[in-house]
Protein backbone atom coordinates (compact mmCIF):
# COMPACT_ATOMS: atom_id res chain seq x y z
CA UNK A 1 0.00 0.00 0.00
CA UNK A 2 2.84 2.37 0.91
CA UNK A 3 4.40 1.33 -2.47
CA UNK A 4 1.28 2.56 -4.45
CA UNK A 5 1.21 5.48 -2.46
CA UNK A 6 4.48 6.92 -3.32
CA UNK A 7 4.18 5.80 -7.24
CA UNK A 8 0.70 8.00 -7.25
CA UNK A 9 2.66 10.97 -5.43
CA UNK A 10 5.30 10.55 -8.21
CA UNK A 11 2.80 10.64 -11.38
CA UNK A 12 1.18 13.40 -9.57
CA UNK A 13 4.54 15.62 -8.77
CA UNK A 14 5.75 14.51 -12.63
CA UNK A 15 2.06 15.74 -13.59
CA UNK A 16 2.90 18.98 -12.39
CA UNK A 17 6.74 19.41 -13.52
CA UNK A 18 5.24 18.27 -17.02
CA UNK A 19 2.29 20.66 -17.11
CA UNK A 20 4.47 23.70 -15.73
CA UNK A 21 6.43 23.87 -18.60
CA UNK A 22 3.15 24.42 -20.88
CA UNK A 23 3.01 28.41 -20.22
CA UNK A 24 6.72 28.59 -21.16
CA UNK A 25 6.29 26.49 -24.45
CA UNK A 26 3.40 28.67 -25.44
CA UNK A 27 5.29 31.95 -25.08
CA UNK A 28 7.61 31.27 -27.84
CA UNK A 29 5.40 29.39 -30.52
CA UNK A 30 4.21 31.94 -32.56
CA UNK A 31 0.71 30.73 -34.10
CA UNK A 32 -2.56 31.62 -32.36
CA UNK A 33 -4.27 29.73 -28.98
CA UNK A 34 -6.77 27.90 -30.71
CA UNK A 35 -4.64 26.81 -33.50
CA UNK A 36 -2.15 25.49 -30.96
CA UNK A 37 -5.30 23.93 -29.10
CA UNK A 38 -6.28 22.09 -32.33
CA UNK A 39 -2.97 20.53 -32.99
CA UNK A 40 -2.31 19.84 -29.58
CA UNK A 41 -5.34 17.93 -29.39
CA UNK A 42 -4.65 16.07 -32.89
CA UNK A 43 -0.95 15.28 -31.94
CA UNK A 44 -2.15 13.98 -28.35
CA UNK A 45 -4.64 11.75 -29.97
CA UNK A 46 -2.07 10.26 -32.60
CA UNK A 47 0.79 9.69 -29.61
CA UNK A 48 -2.20 7.98 -27.35
CA UNK A 49 -3.16 5.81 -30.37
CA UNK A 50 0.73 4.84 -30.43
CA UNK A 51 1.21 4.49 -27.08
CA UNK A 52 -1.40 1.51 -26.91
CA UNK A 53 -0.17 0.14 -30.76
CA UNK A 54 2.97 -0.53 -28.69
CA UNK A 55 1.52 -1.96 -25.72
CA UNK A 56 -0.78 -4.26 -27.84
CA UNK A 57 -4.01 -2.68 -26.39
CA UNK A 58 -7.13 -1.95 -27.68
CA UNK A 59 -9.88 0.84 -27.18
CA UNK A 60 -12.97 -0.44 -25.12
CA UNK A 61 -15.73 0.90 -27.57
CA UNK A 62 -18.24 -0.90 -25.15
CA UNK A 63 -17.03 1.51 -22.66
CA UNK A 64 -16.52 4.60 -24.56
CA UNK A 65 -20.08 3.95 -26.24
CA UNK A 66 -21.75 3.65 -22.10
CA UNK A 67 -19.99 7.33 -21.66
CA UNK A 68 -20.34 8.88 -24.66
CA UNK A 69 -22.06 12.16 -24.03
CA UNK A 70 -19.99 13.19 -21.13
CA UNK A 71 -16.77 12.42 -22.92
CA UNK A 72 -17.80 15.06 -26.15
CA UNK A 73 -18.85 17.21 -23.68
CA UNK A 74 -15.65 17.56 -21.39
CA UNK A 75 -13.92 17.01 -24.68
CA UNK A 76 -15.26 20.12 -26.10
CA UNK A 77 -14.61 22.10 -22.69
CA UNK A 78 -10.66 20.97 -22.51
CA UNK A 79 -10.82 22.13 -25.80
CA UNK A 80 -11.88 25.79 -25.37
CA UNK A 81 -10.25 25.56 -21.52
CA UNK A 82 -6.92 25.19 -23.74
CA UNK A 83 -7.81 27.98 -25.53
CA UNK A 84 -8.11 30.11 -22.80
CA UNK A 85 -5.23 29.29 -20.88
CA UNK A 86 -3.01 29.84 -23.63
CA UNK A 87 -4.36 33.25 -24.11
CA UNK A 88 -4.34 34.02 -20.79
CA UNK A 89 -0.42 33.36 -20.90
CA UNK A 90 -0.12 36.14 -24.09
CA UNK A 91 -1.58 38.93 -21.93
CA UNK A 92 0.08 38.26 -18.35
CA UNK A 93 3.53 36.73 -17.03
CA UNK A 94 3.15 32.46 -16.82
CA UNK A 95 3.46 32.72 -13.26
CA UNK A 96 0.63 35.03 -12.84
CA UNK A 97 -2.33 32.62 -15.24
CA UNK A 98 -0.90 29.63 -13.85
CA UNK A 99 -1.54 30.66 -10.36
CA UNK A 100 -4.73 31.20 -11.52
CA UNK A 101 -5.79 28.34 -13.59
CA UNK A 102 -4.80 26.44 -10.18
CA UNK A 103 -8.51 28.03 -8.74
CA UNK A 104 -9.71 24.48 -10.20
CA UNK A 105 -9.63 22.76 -7.08
CA UNK A 106 -11.17 25.30 -5.41
CA UNK A 107 -14.04 25.53 -7.90
CA UNK A 108 -14.47 21.60 -7.70
CA UNK A 109 -14.25 21.67 -3.81
CA UNK A 110 -17.62 24.52 -4.11
CA UNK A 111 -19.04 22.43 -6.44
CA UNK A 112 -18.41 19.28 -5.73
CA UNK A 113 -21.85 19.69 -3.16
CA UNK A 114 -24.38 20.33 -5.73
CA UNK A 115 -23.00 18.23 -8.51
CA UNK A 116 -21.89 15.14 -6.99
CA UNK A 117 -23.11 15.48 -3.52
CA UNK A 118 -20.72 15.41 -1.48
CA UNK A 119 -20.19 16.98 1.85
CA UNK A 120 -18.51 20.51 2.07
CA UNK A 121 -17.12 20.45 5.24
CA UNK A 122 -16.02 23.83 7.72
CA UNK A 123 -12.09 22.55 7.19
CA UNK A 124 -12.73 22.53 3.57
CA UNK A 125 -14.29 26.35 3.28
CA UNK A 126 -11.39 27.77 5.49
CA UNK A 127 -8.77 26.06 3.18
CA UNK A 128 -10.48 27.16 -0.16
CA UNK A 129 -10.95 30.45 1.62
CA UNK A 130 -6.95 30.75 2.43
CA UNK A 131 -6.17 29.38 -1.18
CA UNK A 132 -8.34 32.36 -2.75
CA UNK A 133 -6.75 35.03 -0.57
CA UNK A 134 -3.45 33.68 -1.61
CA UNK A 135 -3.79 33.54 -5.12
CA UNK A 136 -5.30 37.22 -4.97
CA UNK A 137 -2.46 38.14 -2.82
CA UNK A 138 0.23 36.38 -5.28
CA UNK A 139 -1.30 37.29 -8.48
CA UNK A 140 -1.16 41.48 -7.64
CA UNK A 141 -4.96 41.77 -8.76
CA UNK A 142 -5.84 44.47 -6.66
CA UNK A 143 -3.23 46.40 -7.70
CA UNK A 144 -4.20 45.95 -11.24
CA UNK A 145 -5.82 49.43 -12.43
CA UNK A 146 -7.12 50.94 -15.91
CA UNK A 147 -3.98 51.06 -17.64
CA UNK A 148 -3.48 47.64 -16.67
CA UNK A 149 -6.38 46.09 -18.91
CA UNK A 150 -4.28 43.78 -20.83
CA UNK A 151 -2.95 42.22 -17.29
CA UNK A 152 -6.53 41.78 -16.36
CA UNK A 153 -7.54 40.07 -18.81
CA UNK A 154 -4.83 37.30 -18.88
CA UNK A 155 -6.43 36.96 -15.00
CA UNK A 156 -9.87 36.93 -15.97
CA UNK A 157 -8.79 34.31 -19.12
CA UNK A 158 -6.77 32.65 -16.40
CA UNK A 159 -9.83 31.94 -14.23
CA UNK A 160 -12.35 31.10 -16.95
CA UNK A 161 -9.95 28.49 -17.43
CA UNK A 162 -9.57 27.18 -14.31
CA UNK A 163 -13.68 27.03 -14.74
CA UNK A 164 -13.45 25.33 -17.06
CA UNK A 165 -11.12 22.81 -16.18
CA UNK A 166 -13.26 22.19 -13.02
CA UNK A 167 -16.17 21.18 -15.44
CA UNK A 168 -14.15 18.69 -16.75
CA UNK A 169 -12.79 17.03 -13.34
CA UNK A 170 -16.43 16.95 -11.95
CA UNK A 171 -17.60 15.14 -15.91
CA UNK A 172 -15.17 13.30 -15.02
CA UNK A 173 -15.85 11.80 -11.91
CA UNK A 174 -19.22 10.74 -13.16
CA UNK A 175 -17.89 8.48 -15.74
CA UNK A 176 -18.24 4.84 -15.29
CA UNK A 177 -15.79 1.71 -15.85
CA UNK A 178 -13.53 3.10 -18.71
CA UNK A 179 -9.88 3.58 -18.74
CA UNK A 180 -7.68 6.67 -18.67
CA UNK A 181 -6.82 5.40 -21.87
CA UNK A 182 -10.40 5.29 -23.38
CA UNK A 183 -11.28 8.49 -22.12
CA UNK A 184 -8.48 10.65 -23.16
CA UNK A 185 -8.13 9.89 -26.85
CA UNK A 186 -11.63 10.24 -26.99
CA UNK A 187 -11.91 13.38 -24.99
CA UNK A 188 -8.71 14.76 -27.15
CA UNK A 189 -10.38 13.54 -30.48
CA UNK A 190 -13.30 15.91 -29.32
CA UNK A 191 -11.55 18.78 -28.50
CA UNK A 192 -9.47 18.41 -32.24
CA UNK A 193 -12.92 18.52 -33.75
CA UNK A 194 -15.14 20.88 -31.64
CA UNK A 195 -11.87 23.62 -32.68
CA UNK A 196 -11.72 22.83 -36.56
CA UNK A 197 -14.77 25.06 -37.06
CA UNK A 198 -13.45 27.44 -34.42
CA UNK A 199 -10.25 28.00 -36.14
CA UNK A 200 -11.89 28.31 -39.52
CA UNK A 201 -14.19 30.92 -38.34
CA UNK A 202 -11.50 32.96 -36.14
CA UNK A 203 -8.11 32.70 -38.47
CA UNK A 204 -7.43 33.50 -42.17
CA UNK A 205 -6.70 29.78 -42.98
CA UNK A 206 -5.57 30.77 -46.39
CA UNK A 207 -2.97 33.49 -45.54
CA UNK A 208 -2.01 31.82 -41.63
CA UNK A 209 1.34 33.04 -40.94
CA UNK A 210 3.62 32.63 -38.31
CA UNK A 211 4.22 35.50 -35.59
CA UNK A 212 7.83 36.43 -35.05
CA UNK A 213 9.49 35.18 -32.25
CA UNK A 214 9.32 37.24 -28.85
CA UNK A 215 12.86 38.72 -28.47
CA UNK A 216 13.97 36.83 -25.27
Amino acid sequence: MKSAENAARLKIIGAMIIFGTIGIFRKYIPMSSGLIAMVRGFVGVLFLLLVLAVRRERLSFVAIRKNLRLLLLSGGLIGFNWILLFEAYNHTSVATATLCYYMAPIFVTLAAPIVLRERLTGRKLILSFVALVGMVLVSDILNVGVSDLGELRGIVLGLGAAALYAAVILLNKKLRDISAYDRTVVQLTAAFVVLIPYVLLTEDVGALTLEPLPVI
